[in-house]
């Protein structure tokens, strides 16, 4: 994936140095997901009423939405300790022990990307989420014994962008699963005028709306935007984001009004004019299109297929007719044996 493309929604180096200033500290400064707040709330509420550690919580959906910022919150809420690590960086079993075992009571233990933690780290980790306990093993073969260590009353907060490969015995442990969902575009202006406002970024409603609606329903690529929208405005303009100089930004950095930039538009017109908007394979589409196929399925099919543009059958992806129309291309009369490309979309 180029590491450079402005829409993507994995946290870039540039992002980790403004993102902790931007992230909110309370339930009340978090903009959005309404309903996962509203429980949230009450859960940690009620945890701290009986002066226990709040159940382990799982927080899943697309990248850039705010899972770290909210396991951050429910730290901050129960007044605990907030430790940072993530499901690459745990290599042995040995790693999470000295994760665990450094924690005080109540404290909140975040892994990020927890569906790539190794089958070993995870037999490590059901007992000390089930039982606060940890089993090391001391020595080698024949000799070799378990210890069982208590382990103080923590929280473990997962966060994934895949929740359908975390394995059932560890997906079944939590006891709090909240979705996080992509954003409305009027609930990203209310964050873009927020993160503006902290930044010292002068920018108007429509401006900070025009932002909004070209950013995928991704907080994280907002905030990208409205850096590059200071840009154009301090250069080209008086200072001050409008919707005017909102749009010349974005129109120079060839997002469209749907906010699909020049490789989301590749992807579908190489579908359509190279495969008759398919159904294409994916590993044919990758080869075509020059990316890895896992890029293609995490980074560009998710938001193509929330907008209605690609779809996927058994038989490979498909270009809907809405793609057709948003690339000016008239969509072909019949396909595959005489079905629509609509109609292959729709009975799968």
């Amino acid at each position: 994936m180029d590491e450079e493309r402005t829409l993507t929604p994995e946290l870039t180096q540039q992002d980790a140095e403004i993102e902790l200033s931007l992230r909110p500290k309370t339930l009340g400064e978090y903009i959005g997901q309404e309903k996962a707040k509203e429980n949230l709330a009450i859960y940690i509420e009620a945890a701290r009423r009986r002066g226990e550690a709040l159940d382990h919580v799982l927080l899943y959906g697309p990248p850039g939405l705010g899972k770290t910022t909210l396991a951050g919150i429910i730290a901050n809420a129960l007044g605990v300790n907030f430790r940072v690590t993530s499901g690459p960086a745990i290599e042995k079993p040995g790693d999470l022990a000295a994760l665990l075992t450094n924690l005080n009571e109540g404290d909140v233990l975040f892994i990020d990307e927890i569906h790539r933690l190794s089958r070993q780290v995870e037999e490590v980790l059901y007992p000390a989420m089930e039982d606060n306990v940890i089993d090391i093993i001391i020595g080698k073969g024949p000799s070799a014994r378990s210890i069982r260590l208590d382990l103080p009353r923590f929280t473990l907060v997962g966060a994934t962008t895949r929740a359908g490969q975390l394995s059932a015995p560890l997906r079944d442990r939590f006891g709090v699963i909240l979705r996080l969902e992509l954003y409305a575009p009027k609930e990203l202006g209310l964050i873009v005028r927020r993160s503006a406002g902290i930044l010292g970024i002068a920018i108007d409603g429509d401006g900070a709306l025009e932002l909004a609606s070209r950013s995928r329903g991704t907080p994280r690529i907002a905030n990208r935007l409205l850096k590059r929208a200071r840009d154009f405005a301090q250069v080209v303009g008086d200072g001050t984001i409008t919707v005017e100089s909102a749009q010349t930004a974005l129109n120079s950095m060839e997002i469209d009004e749907l906010g699909l930039d020049l490789i989301d538009r590749r992807l579908l017109t190489v579908m359509i004019t190279q495969y008759n908007g398919g159904p294409v394979g994916l590993e044919t589409l990758a080869a075509v299109v020059g990316e890895e196929s896992v890029t293609i399925e995490d980074v560009y099919e998710p938001y193509l297929m929330q907008i209605g543009f690609l779809g996927r059958t058994p038989r490979g992806r498909v270009a809907t007719p809405m793609a057709y129309a948003h690339l000016g291309l008239r969509a072909p009369q019949t396909e595959g044996g005489g079905q629509t490309t609509l109609e292959l979309y729709s009975n799968h």
